[in-house]
C-alpha cells in the first residue's frame, strides 16, 4: 500500500507542476489563453484514449507492469520539455505524458480500491486521494525551481519517477479479478451505467477542476495581476484544503452514506466558486476560497469511485474504474478549451462561473438518483447479466 500510495504521489506531483509551469512559459512567449488551452489539451487526449485500451493489457499483464509502462512513458517525455521547444511537440510529448498517467492512475485506483474491505473503503480510497492530492499540491511550488534553470523542474521530476520506479520492482505481480463469463465482457458497460450513473459524474467534475484550475488559474492571476510567486502558492492551496478534510470525509461517507456527502460538497463548493472574483486579486481571500473549495471537492473522484464500488460487483469494478478514468478525461479536456475560450472572449473570471454552475447542476442530479435493483444485487454478490 505505501509503495502504491508513492507511485500516486509522484504522479500527482507531475501534472500540479507540468500544467501550470507550461502554461505560465507559454504565456510568456506570447502565446494566447486559448491556443494555451488547446495546448493543455493534449495531456488529455493522451489520458483518454489510453482509456480504450488499458483495461485487456492490465487484466493480462498485471497492475505493476501497468505502472512500470506508465512510469517509463511519463517520465521520459517530462525530461524532452525543456529540450525541444517547439510548440507542436510540447503537444506530442503531453499526450505522451497523458498515457503514461492514465496507466499509472488506473494501475493504483483499481488495485487499492477492489483490496479495500467494503466497511472501510471510503478511509482506504481517502488515503490514494490524499496521497494524490499532497503530490498535486506541491507540484506548483516547483515553478519557483526555474529560478535556477528551466529544466530544473522536470529534471526533478524525472529523478522522482526513477525513484519511485524502483520500489515498484519489489512489488508482488498482482491481476484485475477477471469476468464471471462472456456475457459480462458484452454488458458490462451499459450495466455499470445503469447502476452507477450518479457515482461516475464525480470523475468528471473532478478533471473539469483540476485542468481548469491549472491551465487556466495562471492565466486569470496574471490577468489580474497576481505575481508567479502568488500563483505557485495559490494553486497548492485547493490541495491544502482536500488533505485537511479528505480523510474526515471518506470516514463520514462511510458513516452517513457517500451520496449525501457528494451532494452537499458539490453544492457548498458552486457558492464559493461564484465567491471567487469577487475576491480579485486579494491574495488572502483567494487563499482561504480555494482552500474551502479544495476540501470540499478535492477528494470527488476518490468518492466517486468508492461509491461505485458500493453499487456495483467486485468483477465490473475494472470497467467502471475505465468509465470514471474516460469521464475523468472528458471534463479535463473541456477544463482547458472552454475555460481558455471564455477568458479570451468573455471575462477573465468566466471559468469560475463555469466550475460553479457544473457543481451545482451536480447536486441537483444527486435528488433523482435512487439506487437500483442492480446495485441491491451487487451487494450480495449475485451479478448476473
Amino acid at each position: 500500500m505505501t509503495i502504491l500510495l508513492s507511485v500516486t504521489l509522484i504522479a500527482g506531483f507531475n501534472q500540479g507542476l507540468l500544467l501550470p509551469l507550461l502554461a505560465i512559459m507559454l504565456d510568456h512567449r506570447g502565446i494566447a489563453s486559448d491556443l494555451n488551452g488547446l495546448n493543455s489539451m493534449a495531456l488529455y487526449i493522451g489520458t483518454f484514449g489510453m482509456m480504450f485500451f488499458i483495461e485487456k493489457p492490465v487484466r493480462k499483464l498485471g497492475y505493476k507492469t501497468g505502472i512500470l509502462a506508465g512510469i517509463v512513458l511519463a517520465g521520459a517525455a517530462t525530461t524532452l520539455f525543456p529540450i525541444c521547444s517547439a510548440l507542436w511537440v510540447w503537444f506530442i510529448l503531453r499526450i505522451v505524458v497523458g498515457i503514461g498517467d492514465s496507466a499509472l492512475h488506473y494501475c493504483t485506483q483499481l488495485w487499492i480500491v477492489s483490496s479495500s474491505p467494503p466497511e472501510r473503503r471510503g478511509r482506504f480510497i481517502s488515503l490514494y486521494g490524499m496521497a494524490y492530492g499532497l503530490g498535486f499540491s506541491l507540484g506548483p511550488i516547483g515553478i519557483n525551481l526555474t529560478n535556477l534553470g528551466d529544466w530544473i523542474p522536470f529534471a526533478l521530476n524525472a529523478l522522482l519517477f526513477t525513484i519511485v520506479a524502483m520500489f515498484v520492482l519489489k512489488l508482488k505481480p498482482e491481476y484485475p479479478e477477471a469476468a464471471q463469463s462472456a456475457a459480462v465482457k458484452g454488458n458490462r458497460f451499459a450495466f455499470t451505467y445503469k447502476v452507477a450513473w450518479f457515482a461516475l459524474l464525480p470523475a468528471v467534475l473532478y478533471g473539469l477542476l483540476e485542468s481548469t484550475m491549472n491551465s487556466n488559474f495562471p492565466l486569470y492571476g496574471l490577468r489580474v495581476h497576481l505575481s508567479e510567486a502568488e500563483i505557485s502558492l495559490l494553486l497548492p492551496s485547493l490541495g491544502v484544503g482536500s488533505l485537511l478534510v479528505m480523510f474526515p470525509l471518506g470516514s463520514l461517507s462511510d458513516r452517513l452514506g457517500r451520496k449525501s456527502v457528494l451532494t452537499f460538497c458539490a453544492f457548498s463548493a458552486a457558492l464559493l466558486f461564484f465567491a471567487v472574483p469577487l475576491a480579485e486579486d486579494k491574495v488572502a481571500w483567494l487563499f482561504v476560497l480555494l482552500t474551502l473549495i479544495g476540501g470540499l471537492v478535492g477528494s470527488f473522484f476518490s468518492l466517486g469511485l468508492a461509491y461505485a464500488a458500493d453499487l456495483l460487483p467486485k468483477n465490473v469494478l475494472p470497467s467502471a474504474n475505465v468509465i470514471a478514468s474516460i469521464h475523468f478525461s472528458i471534463g479535463s479536456l473541456l477544463g482547458p478549451s472552454i475555460g481558455g475560450y471564455s477568458m479570451h472572449n468573455i471575462a477573465a473570471s468566466s471559468p469560475f462561473i463555469i466550475l460553479g454552475t457544473a457543481f451545482l447542476l451536480f447536486s441537483a442530479a444527486g435528488l433523482f438518483f435512487r439506487k437500483s435493483r442492480g446495485a441491491e444485487a451487487s451487494e450480495s454478490n449475485s451479478f448476473v447479466i
